[in-house]
């Protein structure tokens, strides 16, 4: 039995101040389209992106190839329709909104 283990419940010393993540309801609705979309067999593979000024959620056509899409959240953008971009692979914008769900709801991802 391992004596220097110790259990914390309910910490606030350690609360971030600022959330460099997505949050739990945006991770659900981008994944709830990743499983629609694989299973359609339009994408096969994703990877996580997170650096200080954003995070991605790009999307990959096969693993061995660079990410046909990139879903990202900034978090400090100039201009609140550019909290939520979608990004191609030459990192062009190809939509933007300050709403993720109807971001994602009003893309037609087939003619992207």
């Amino acid at each position: 039995m391992n004596k220097n283990l110790k259990l914390v419940i309910n910490n606030n010393f350690q609360k971030l101040e600022n959330k460099n993540f997505f949050e739990k309801k945006e991770l659900k609705t981008i994944l709830d389209l990743y499983a629609k979309m694989v299973s359609e067999g339009s994408w096969k593979d994703y990877g996580l992106n997170i650096s200080n000024g954003q995070v991605g959620f790009s999307v990959f056509k096969n693993s061995a190839e660079n990410a046909k899409y990139k879903i990202c959240k900034n978090f400090k953008p100039t201009n609140k329709n550019l909290k939520y971009l979608i990004i191609d692979s030459q990192g062009k914008i190809l939509k933007n909104s300050e709403d993720l769900s109807l971001l994602l709801k009003n893309t037609n991802w087939k003619k992207l």
